[in-house]
């Protein structure tokens, strides 16, 4: 199994497609965006290039690849208004496994430590993300990195009939 992660500089057509087809996925939807409710669950995005290219200018996105294909993406942003501690030189981070081929097999655990690397090199010492809470499998790779909750957000999103919490997980990258 060879996974390699390559930064994205410049954003095309192509990744526009895939990025879309991966946001529109019944299976992936509940797990990568909040929602108010079934219609909201339900719609679909549709990002143009313009869009992706404007995302580049404050995310930091690499594309995870296993055995030379395109899997997954993951990404950071530095001090967003969304963080839960305030707290200067926080990296945001996101992480999508988009394929199938590529869930289950580690190459999550893998692309979140070589994501935490870029960070330390960047000189961030904090990391900081969200997780809902019934994404079960989620919240244990991320425990098992070392990220510990630090707070809730009621009602963030709809699945499965009712509202769930956001649960916010910190990660102090002076400690390794």
């Amino acid at each position: 199994m060879n996974i390699q992660f390559i930064k994205l500089i410049e954003a095309n057509s192509n990744l526009v497609n895939v990025f879309n087809r991966w946001e529109n996925d019944p299976a992936l939807i509940p797990l990568t965006r909040p929602s108010k409710n079934k219609q909201d669950m339900e719609r679909q995005v549709k990002m143009s290039l313009e869009e992706l290219t404007q995302r580049l200018e404050n995310h930091h996105i690499y594309l995870i690849y296993l055995d030379d294909q395109l899997v997954g993406e993951m990404n950071y942003m530095v001090d967003p208004s969304h963080l839960y501690k305030k707290e200067p030189g926080t990296a945001w981070i996101g992480i999508t496994i988009g394929e199938s081929e590529g869930r289950g097999k580690g190459v999550g655990y893998v692309a979140l430590q070589y994501l935490e690397e870029q960070i330390k090199q960047q000189g961030l010492n904090r990391i900081e993300l969200g997780v809902f809470e019934f994404n079960k499998q989620a919240q244990k790779l991320y425990q098992k990195l070392g990220y510990e909750e630090i707070g809730r957000i009621d009602d963030f999103t709809y699945w499965q009939d009712k509202m769930w919490s956001d649960i916010r997980m910190e990660k102090d990258l002076r400690d390794n």
